[in-house]
């Protein structure tokens, strides 16, 4: 037996029945897909993006065409899967990344979808900004670099 069957085996206790395999493989797929999803991250990039664009969750189900209900619970990490679906719609209502959202919810991101540098990533957490707030984020940041000498 190779390593990687007997490492597999003794993760699943051995077991052999068809079914107690299909179990096993669930259970890891479903523990190694928590480890990598950031609920609280995804509630809060949604939120704020609704917010900029200055929407009530009533106002973003009317734009996205998802219940204000489930916004709520979606901006507030109680939705444990939530639908590639809805993730599509919320970002072309937000203008946000879709791939940022389906990497924060969880889901496998091909590596050429992803921002390739730091910049590109804050840039796309910030969605999308006014001109006022745009001169304001630099005004600020140029207070912080002048602070930080």
């Amino acid at each position: 037996m190779n390593d990687r069957l007997s490492n597999f085996w003794i993760q699943c206790g051995g077991r052999a029945s068809a079914s107690a395999v299909k179990d096993c493989l669930t259970s890891q797929a479903f523990e190694r897909l928590l480890t990598h999803m950031d609920l609280s991250l995804l509630g809060k990039q949604l939120r704020e993006a609704r917010s900029a664009l200055g929407w009530s969750l009533r106002e973003a189900e009317v734009h996205t065409k998802v219940s204000n209900a489930y916004l709520s619970q979606l901006e507030g990490g109680k939705i444990k899967s939530p639908s590639p679906n809805v993730l599509h719609n919320l970002s072309e209502a937000y203008k946000l990344s879709y791939a940022m959202l389906m990497d924060y919810a969880g889901y496998p991101v091909p590596a050429e979808a992803q921002p390739t540098s730091t910049e590109q990533r804050f840039m796309s957490r910030l969605g999308r900004t006014s001109n006022s707030e745009q001169q304001a984020l630099l005004e600020y940041l140029s207070f912080l670099r002048t602070r930080k000498r």
